[in-house]
């Protein structure tokens, strides 16, 4: 469902996140994590752990992840992420075909991610979809990063609208819901983690629900 507050129309473009809203690679991170911890004698995080911190970028959550040594923790931490983040990169179900779809509806397509730009590209190349987006803005690519507005506005620089609710953020998590609220975007949520269970925004229970959700429109 849409809320009220917000039109129900075609969006006149969509910004993505990128990991578990497009893409399954928690796993690489979650490793490359404890892999650092560990070289630096830091305990390792479980699973449950992960998931429970916020998805802040590596630049806004390094201290807290490596402690003091976080300059040293980044460069073992991305050391590892490079040598296997494009061996289990795969995308979630119904994530290429909602792509295409919205792509030949005239939908201006972006991504605004946490995982450090250079890294984030690789990846888009890697699955083919590098024509299907107008931006792909990732950490460092901007001043500040998620929740911040401004990879949103860099974002939209070439299309024919500004952050408002012609456009709609999708994410997974909490960062992407405020992130989504600081622009004045449109929150959409998918899957159904804490941010599912926001006020006001559009929930999606995958990909392919948001598909048919857009469909409708």
């Amino acid at each position: 469902m849409i809320p009220e507050i917000y039109p129900r129309k075609l969006p006149q473009a969509i910004l993505f996140d990128w990991d578990q809203t497009l893409v399954d690679n928690w796993r690489v991170i979650h490793k490359s994590i404890n892999i650092t911890r560990k070289a630096l004698g830091l305990s390792e995080l479980s699973s449950d752990e992960y998931w429970s911190r916020p998805h802040q970028s590596t630049r806004d959550a390094g201290e807290d992840l490596f402690g003091k040594q976080f300059e040293e923790g980044e460069r073992l931490f991305y050391a590892s992420v490079e040598k296997v983040h494009l061996l289990d990169l795969k995308s979630l179900e119904g994530a290429d075909a909602m792509i295409q779809y919205l792509k030949k509806r005239g939908i201006y397509l972006g991504i605004v991610s946490n995982k450090t730009g250079y890294i984030l590209r690789k990846e888009v190349e890697h699955l083919g979809w590098q024509s299907h987006f107008h931006k792909v803005i990732g950490s460092r690519d901007t001043e500040e990063d998620k929740p911040s507005p401004i990879p949103v506005h860099t974002a939209l620089e070439d299309s024919a609208t500004q952050a408002s609710h012609n456009v709609w953020f999708v994410g997974d998590s909490m960062i992407d819901v405020s992130c989504a609220r600081a622009s004045g975007c449109v929150p959409v949520v998918v899957g159904d983690g804490e941010a599912s269970k926001q006020k006001n925004i559009i929930h999606a229970k995958n990909c392919m629900g948001l598909a048919n959700l857009i469909k409708s429109l």
